[in-house]
């Protein structure tokens, strides 16, 4: 399924290339849209009638929309993605054959790849705390600095399929069975994390997830959020004070003030780049 806002007309690209996806058999897509106004729903329902589309009213987030659309869908292994993403054939059937043989495998995240072919950071590990503060200031100026490649696991080889600790939500597969044992992605979170999070209570239930590189996608990242730069920095930061405050107990609570504290430095300063013309373009805040 697609969560759709504001995408114009990569919705109806990426449905199409989902259509021509049938690998794995014809496929079953839902898109949900999040109160779109650009007439994207409109292009798509001309080019392809038959997919349905699920009009909430409202723009409801990323996980909300997605537990929308899961529910309006059948198949045992579901997919959700971004709809700025383009599907190469054999996607599909890379990621089932997976789900096929390997009964704890929970999420499957397939290799997605920028527009000008190179890799796109989408299969991470979960950062300890001196890892996420030098990601947090120096990845914006230095993206290559040992925090960040460690974290978003630059030095793994791209063409081998691996065990990680999250995928991200841009494409993910799902086993239905597990998704549900863990209640569904958690609408709490309105943009970004909510990948991390769903993955990292997929593993404290046992499940695991992979990064499989025999499927892949081409992504257009930040068509939909570009629409509203500023409110999505604001989210991310946001999302990653609440996965914070879910995932440390006991003593590490006593991290949470210094942590909003940084990361309110963090964002008031991406805010004002943005201002200032710094960084012009997409909102680039995917963590």
């Amino acid at each position: 399924m697609v969560v759709n806002y504001e995408a114009g007309d990569l919705l109806t690209a990426c449905v199409a290339s989902l259509l021509a996806d049938d690998s794995a058999g014809t496929p079953e897509i839902v898109v949900v849209d999040n109160g779109s106004t650009d007439g994207s729903v409109t292009a798509l329902q001309v080019a392809h009638p038959v997919v349905g589309v699920v009009v909430p009213g409202h723009n409801l987030g990323y996980a909300a929309a997605a537990n929308v659309g899961i529910a309006a869908t059948t198949a045992p292994v579901v997919v959700v993605c971004n709809p700025d993403l383009e599907v190469e054939r054999g996607t599909a059937a890379a990621a089932l054959a997976r789900f096929a043989t390997e009964p704890d495998l929970a999420a499957v995240g397939p290799r997605i790849v920028n527009p000008d072919g190179s890799q796109y950071p989408s299969a991470r590990r979960d950062p300890g705390m001196p890892d996420a503060v030098g990601h947090a200031f120096l990845g914006l100026i230095a993206p290559r600095n040992r925090f960040t490649r460690r974290y978003r696991e630059l030095d793994a080889d791209a063409s081998r399929p691996r065990d990680v600790d999250w995928v991200s939500g841009a494409m993910i597969f799902l086993r239905r069975a597990a998704l549900t044992s863990v209640g569904g992605w958690d609408d709490r979170y309105f943009m970004y994390l909510e990948d991390v999070d769903l993955c990292w209570r997929l593993r404290r239930l046992g499940w695991r997830v992979a990064y499989e590189p025999g499927g892949r996608a081409t992504h257009l990242q930040g068509a939909s959020t570009a629409r509203v730069p500023y409110r999505m920095i604001v989210e991310h930061h946001r999302s990653a004070y609440r996965f914070a405050a879910r995932r440390w107990h006991g003593v590490h609570r006593l991290l949470l003030l210094p942590a909003a504290v940084v990361l309110t430095v963090r964002a008031a300063a991406q805010l004002v780049a943005r201002v200032l013309g710094a960084r012009p373009g997409r909102p680039q805040v995917s963590g």
